[in-house]
C-alpha cells in the first residue's frame, strides 16, 4: 500500500447539460480553475450511445484490453471519482458509475465517454496539501495513482 495526506479545498457544485460528456467537462473545469486534484460524485441521466468500462477482455494479456459496453438507451447514474494530474500534467477523472434502467444495472468507468442526457449533478471536492499523480504504467497501460507519499 502506497499513500499520502491530503487537506480539503474548495468545493465545487456543478450542473452538466444535456449532450457534455462527462469526463470531458469535468476535466476541462478543473483546469480552467486550476483544481489539480480532487474527488467526485454524480448523479444525472447517461444517453444513448454511453461508453463504459465494464472489465479487461482479456485479464492476462498486456497492455489489457477493455472490455466496452454502449448503453443503447437513457439511464440513471450514480458514480463517485477522483481527478489526479496525469502523465501529461493535465486533469485526468477516473469515475466509475453505475447505470440502471427498469430491471437492470450496469456499473463500469467511464473513461471512454458518458455523453450526459438531461442534466447531470456533479459535487468536486479539491483536495490539497500533496502530490498525488496519475503515472503511465507501461506494462498495463493504465495511468496508475502514485500518492507520492
Amino acid at each position: 500500500m502506497k499513500y499520502s495526506e491530503a487537506e480539503q479545498g474548495r468545493i465545487f457544485v456543478i450542473r452538466l447539460e444535456d449532450g457534455e460528456v462527462l469526463h470531458e467537462v469535468v476535466e476541462k473545469f478543473a483546469a480552467d480553475r486550476g483544481v489539480e486534484r480532487a474527488y467526485l460524485i454524480a448523479v444525472g441521466g447517461a444517453g444513448p450511445g454511453s461508453t463504459l468500462v465494464t472489465g479487461p477482455r482479456d485479464p492476462d494479456a498486456r497492455p489489457v484490453p477493455p472490455l466496452t459496453r454502449v448503453l443503447e438507451a437513457v439511464h440513471e447514474i450514480a458514480g463517485v471519482g477522483t481527478l489526479f494530474p496525469g502523465s501529461d500534467g493535465r486533469p485526468l477523472l477516473h469515475i466509475h458509475l453505475a447505470c440502471g434502467r427498469d430491471d437492470e444495472t450496469v456499473t463500469g468507468c467511464g473513461r471512454t465517454g458518458v455523453r450526459v442526457w438531461q442534466v447531470a449533478e456533479v459535487i468536486l471536492v479539491e483536495l490539497t496539501g500533496t502530490e498525488a499523480r496519475r503515472k503511465l504504467d507501461e506494462e498495463t497501460g493504465f495511468e496508475l495513482l502514485q500518492p507520492g507519499g
